[in-house]
């Protein structure tokens, strides 16, 4: 006799239609809110005003946008300076994100290594969406230190753990990054065209690490390295960075070896493999 399969036999929290992406089957005002709440998550400490004309939409319809997600703990106001921040419970949520995966936690152990042998802040980052994003830290016990708490966006071509990437990419890959990504000015050091750049990125793959000399921030340095997954290819990035006063020109060699050391062991710990 045959018998009626159960309903539970379908992929579970994939309804018919799964692939469906049209207008019918997003919800509007759910999408305009998540376009409030990124915007704001980039451009921390706006006015009501300010967010309704840089997103292009009413008044009326982000305040309301804001008290929802204001009840949810993801947003909060300032009423002394009337302006909205990005809340607690997104910084929650994130950190459940990075529980996924063991890249940060694996990495922590390895980090507090690396800045206790080079007395400078180590920081873990990956490629989000063209920008490097930092999701862990160990400062240094020093006064004076680079700050890039998780959640940190930086544009690659002017990081240390960016380059390491850019560096590794495939050159397609590479190619479609470099024409869209408008490479920002923030220093004279700034290396901002792309041949030149991608002299720098040759340079890189050849020895091992890539080096942010006062390209971000004048008066601070960072050392990178790459982290591979099991596949070969570079899908995170490790470096100290601090004071040039520190961080000197001389230096860099021996604090490279230490980075490129740890970055060896993430890939390891992490089951990866280096490219050939």
């Amino acid at each position: 006799m045959e018998t009626q399969k159960s309903p539970l036999r379908r992929a579970r929290g994939r309804p018919r239609g799964w692939d469906d992406k049209t207008a019918q089957n997003t919800i509007k005002s759910l999408d305009r809110a998540m376009e409030v709440f990124e915007y704001l998550s980039l451009a921390q400490g706006k006015p009501l005003t300010a967010l309704a004309e840089e997103t292009g939409q009413s008044p009326a319809t982000v305040y309301r946008i804001l008290v929802t997600l204001e009840g949810r703990g993801l947003v909060e106001f300032d009423p002394e300076d009337q302006v909205w921040h990005i809340g607690p419970q997104a910084f929650a949520i994130g950190a459940r994100f990075l529980r996924r995966t063991s890249l940060v936690e694996r990495a922590r152990p390895i980090m507090r290594r690396l800045m206790e042998a080079t007395g400078e802040t180590a920081n873990l980052g990956i490629e989000k969406e063209g920008s490097v994003l930092f999701i862990s830290q160990v400062e240094t016990y020093a006064t004076i230190r680079a700050f890039f708490p998780p959640g940190t966006l930086s544009p690659m071509h002017a990081s240390g753990i960016g380059k390491a990437l850019l560096a590794h990419m495939d050159a397609a890959r590479l190619g479609r990054l470099l024409s869209s990504a408008r490479m920002e000015r923030f220093s004279e050091r700034t290396i901002t065209d792309p041949e030149a750049l991608q002299r720098d990125l040759t340079e890189i793959r050849r020895r091992g690490y890539s080096v942010d000399d006062e390209e971000k921030n004048p008066g601070m340095r960072c050392i990178a390295a790459p982290v591979f997954d099991m596949t070969r290819e570079a899908v995170a990035g490790i470096s100290v960075s601090g004071p040039t006063s520190r961080v000197t020109e001389a230096g860099i060699a021996e604090l490279s070896g230490a980075v490129i050391e740890a970055a060896a062991e993430l890939t390891l710990a992490i089951g990866g493999s280096p490219p050939d």
